[in-house]
Parts: C-alpha cells; structure tokens; sequence
C-alpha cells in the first residue's frame, strides 16, 4: 500500500500551508521558502492547489485522478463533489470525530483494525464512508489511553455533518458535508482547471 512518506514540516514549508494540521509545523517558514512566495504562472498556481489539496489528504497521485475523475461525473460542481469524496474517506472521518490527532494517526488506527463501520472491521484508509454510517472504535482498542485522550479532547471539534456518542466510542456521518464546512484552504476551481486541459 503506498503512502506519503516525507518530511511532514518540510512539505508545509514548500507548500506554504500547514497542511499536516500540527501547530508547530510553520515555525520555521520564512520569506522564500514556500512555493507561493515565487511568481507563479497560471499553470503553476493550479498545480500548488493541486499538490496542497493532496496533501492535507495524504493520497497520492494516481488515486486522485480517480477521485478528480468520478467528481466529473456527479450532480454537484466538480470541485465540490472532489473535496465531498476526500472528506469521506474512511481516515478523514476517524480524524475529523477525534480519534486521531492527524490523518497520518487516523490511517494507521484504519490499518491496524482499530476502526469498525457498522459493526465490522474495515483496514482500508480510502474506504467511502456513506451516509448514516456508524464509525467505531473497537472494543478492544477503547482501553488505549491515548485513543480515549484524543476522542474526549476532540470533542471541542464539532463537525455540523459528524454526530458523536462520547459514551459508545462512535460517530454517524449525517450528511454530505458542505463545501464552507469543510476547514482546508483551497480554491478547488483552479484544481479543476489543472485536470481539465
């Protein structure tokens, strides 16, 4: 299974946005070290976009032409159904209801069979939640002091489209989120005029 494995602060730095969600991960950022403190050209700015929405979402290239690729197909605006489609992947889910303190740790909950949809264990991270399903951490792993820790300490996060049971270690996704309640700074139209030529 391929995974991005680089230098997390690195890549916020060359990005120009904290993308990993850790609060130390821009300390080092000055003048010139981002891609965008550069004169872009049209092309070029379309690609950061590109390479920063991949990032915040840890998925590598070729799946992401897929997801880019079933967006032009839906009802919804391309742009908008792409970042729906991310921000239900099983891993994003498990960090958005706090399991995780990044995607990097939700994936690896996700891997190692920590996670339960519905009752049954799923160990893939690019798994389409739907919605009304029921995310889960398994019985087993609700001991782990640093999974509890993490879930009561996500509480302060509330997602209007995730709804949390502090009692039975789970989250409901309720609906499709939308796309000024989904908190990434991107444009995602120029992602779509990147893939578009």
């Amino acid at each position: 299974m391929a995974k991005m494995m680089g230098p997390r602060f690195k890549q916020c730095r060359r990005l120009g946005l904290n993308v990993c969600g850790h609060p130390k991960a821009m300390d080092r950022a000055g003048r010139g070290t981002s891609r965008a403190d550069k004169k872009l050209s049209p092309y070029g700015l379309q690609l950061l976009e590109k390479q920063r929405l991949r990032a915040y979402y840890g998925v590598l290239e070729k799946q992401f032409r897929n997801y880019v690729k079933k967006a032009e197909k839906s009802k919804e605006s391309t742009g908008v159904a792409l970042i729906q489609m991310l921000e239900c992947r099983l891993d994003n889910v498990v960090y958005r209801l706090g399991f995780a303190n990044s995607i990097r740790q939700a994936r690896q909950m996700v891997v190692h069979g920590h996670i339960l949809v519905n009752g049954k264990k799923v160990d893939i991270p690019s798994f389409a939640v739907q919605v009304g399903d029921e995310v889960s951490l398994r019985e087993k792993s609700r001991t782990n002091v640093m999974f509890k820790e993490n879930f009561e300490s996500g509480a302060l996060n509330e997602y209007p489209y995730l709804s949390k049971d502090m009692d039975k270690f789970s989250g409901v996704l309720t609906r499709l989120p939308e796309r000024q309640e989904v908190p990434i700074e991107i444009d995602e139209i120029l992602i779509v005029e990147f893939y578009s030529k």
